[in-house]
């Protein structure tokens, strides 16, 4: 996995001091811009800008909500966490991981919009670069080309049209 430093302090000033990521995104405004693999009434499902690991994902909900225990009902929290287990899944189909980290990150101070990271672990890699150190930004993000972006989001689609009810 080829790897770049990324502007922290950049990145900070962005989440801090900028709009909502998610609802930039789902806006349409370009500087937010990212690659949708799956989107239904509630949620959508969108490539990392910034993967620190091959197809990661984030999944949110398209309303505005912060918290993912006071915001979300049962029904509605359930729903999520199936789709966030549905994208997890084709993200296995397609990466083959040996091992599949889900964490729900964020804070009041940045990135306040509710979303799940799923970011699948190659095997083979040291045991030292594994679990947060594999996502953290800190220790770089993986270049991609745009044509790999695209192909990476086509097969994601790809799986979770056929995993889909």
């Amino acid at each position: 996995m080829n790897r770049q430093a990324m502007d922290l302090d950049a990145y900070v000033a962005r989440a801090r001091t900028g709009p909502c990521f998610v609802c930039a995104f789902l806006a349409g405004e370009p500087d937010y811009a990212h690659e949708t693999v799956f989107e239904d009434d509630e949620h959508v499902a969108f490539l990392d800008r910034w993967p620190t690991l091959p197809g990661k994902v984030l999944v949110a909900p398209k309303a505005h909500l912060e918290h993912v225990v006071r915001d979300l009902d049962e029904d509605a929290y359930l729903r999520m966490m199936r789709l966030v287990r549905i994208v997890a899944r084709a993200v296995e189909q397609v990466f083959e991981p040996e091992r599949t980290y889900l964490l729900s990150l964020g804070s009041q101070l940045g990135n306040a919009h509710l979303h799940w990271h799923i970011a699948g672990l190659p095997p083979g890699v040291p045991y030292e670069q594994q679990q947060h150190y594999a996502l953290m930004t800190e220790n770089g993000v993986l270049t991609q080309t745009p044509q790999e972006r695209d192909e990476t989001a086509a097969r994601l689609r790809q799986v979770l049209t056929a995993a889909m009810p």
